[in-house]
């Protein structure tokens, strides 16, 4: 009796830390943008945060869930993928519209300071039918955004159906999207190193992305996913650690003057 009362209790426990781990995969990703989401909303700034992040895990989900057609995987890490491309889509349409007020009242100043309030302001459109390689990703609208992630899926969607056979596209396509996945954290990684600061990052958000890559990894090791999950997941492991890393090293060795008023701005960020 007592041994059938505590296989019970097991299996609930078990069920228990089933559903919790399922709904850490799913959800756990898109945590650690909610505090740059506020970040950004609150200052009205995007200048801290990369873009190009969300073009890299846009790239890597998009490619992930091809990849299911060819090599089945589980369903969780499927409603992952597309929980993940809502937020990235989130943070664009947040930064678009933070980025484009910002440029339309640097606009304003710069005619107030020259005495020309008559005349119209014009912000340089860069559209993603234009086809300007200089100006990619840095589009003023969000349906310029959608109008890319849409092209890039339809002609990796008809790639998929004409080499779904070939056990070599299926599996390059896996490699691809994982390893662009753990390739999350290098537009960071450079946009740290290009302002010698790590000033408008949310050290929330890479501290959330370092211990759910972590939990991501050791999930994908137990399930036993496929090699190119793993493997991939300690690198992009590394690549967090890094990012910690310039955290601790340009907040002890300044590379660039910083006023008071943004010490304690950055300060009142990072807690």
């Amino acid at each position: 009796m007592e041994d059938e009362m505590f296989d019970q209790i097991v299996a609930v426990f078990h069920s228990l830390v089933t559903w919790v781990a399922a709904g850490a995969m799913v959800f756990g990703g898109l945590v650690p943008y909610i505090p740059q989401y506020r970040d950004i909303r609150r200052t009205q700034n995007a200048e801290g945060f990369s873009t190009y992040v969300c073009l890299v895990l846009l790239v890597a989900n998009i490619l992930r869930i091809l990849f299911r057609f060819g090599r089945y995987f589980e369903t969780l890490l499927l409603w992952q993928s597309i929980i993940m491309i809502c937020t990235m889509l989130i943070m664009l349409n947040l930064c678009t519209s933070v980025r484009t007020a910002t440029e339309l009242s640097t606009k304003r100043r710069s005619f107030i300071a020259t005495d020309s309030k008559d005349e119209e302001i014009r912000i340089p459109k860069r559209l993603f039918v234009d086809f300007d390689w200089s100006s990619f990703w840095l589009w003023s609208r969000f349906l310029d955004y959608m109008q890319c992630v849409l092209s890039f899926t339809l002609m990796a969607a008809y790639a998929t159906y004409l080499f779904l056979d070939s056990m070599l596209f299926v599996e390059t396509l896996g490699f691809l999207a994982v390893f662009t996945e753990a390739m999350l954290g290098t537009p960071q990684l450079y946009c740290n190193y290009q302002n010698k600061s790590t000033e408008g990052m949310s050290i929330k958000m890479v501290l959330m992305w370092t211990s759910g890559d972590t939990f991501k990894t050791g999930y994908f090791l137990l399930t036993q996913a496929p090699v190119q999950f793993w493997t991939c997941g300690l690198l992009q492991v590394f690549v967090d650690f890094t990012i910690l890393f310039q955290v601790y090293y340009y907040s002890r060795f300044p590379q660039k003057p910083v006023s008071h008023t943004a010490s304690h701005t950055t300060s009142a960020k990072a807690l």
